[in-house]
């Protein structure tokens, strides 16, 4: 996978936060945080442990394997994580943007939270956060359905495409 390809899944995960996160700004303070009985039992919870899982990945490419993930309580409202998730943000599309070629193949050795080890190929780890981010706004989309509130626009990576193209005929 070269560099130019997870720059644009890093393109694709962003848009589809944002697409994510503009539904979820419309519920109420008790929406956001109800418990729904997911696997993380609230919208907040689990739009929170997105972007925490995005940033341990994040972190292990710096050379620092945490130990646990944020908590959601760190984030009380949308607002507070949506701005952490921003800033984030920046660090990440500047760790991509300096990849070259090689890089994308450098194995990076690191500890998952339980203290095992592991070792991947930045390629792959990149890959895997937009994809687990995938699932998780799967899981929100059906959350947001449950409780009768409007879902986020199409996440699909074809409609991201779809979007793009358009855009850059315009």
């Amino acid at each position: 996978m070269t560099s130019q390809d997870l720059q644009t899944m890093l393109d694709y995960h962003y848009w589809a936060r944002d697409r994510l996160l503009d539904a979820v700004a419309a519920l109420t303070q008790e929406q956001y945080a109800r418990d729904l009985g997911s696997s993380f039992k609230s919208i907040r919870e689990t739009v929170t442990h997105i972007y925490a899982a995005e940033w341990a990945w994040y972190e292990r490419w710096r050379g620092r394997s945490p130990t646990v993930l944020l908590p959601a309580d760190q984030f009380p409202d949308l607002a507070t994580l949506r701005h952490a998730w921003a800033e984030h943000e920046v660090k990440m599309r500047d760790f991509v943007a300096r990849l070259g070629e090689h890089d994308t193949s450098r194995i990076i050795d690191y500890k998952l939270l339980s203290g095992h080890t592991g070792a991947s190929p930045v390629w792959q780890m990149l890959q895997h956060v937009v994809n687990h981010a995938s699932y998780h706004r799967g899981q929100v989309t059906t959350m947001l359905r449950q409780m009768g509130a409007q879902p986020a626009k199409p996440m699909d990576m074809i409609a991201f495409y779809r979007v793009m193209a358009s855009e850059a005929r315009s």
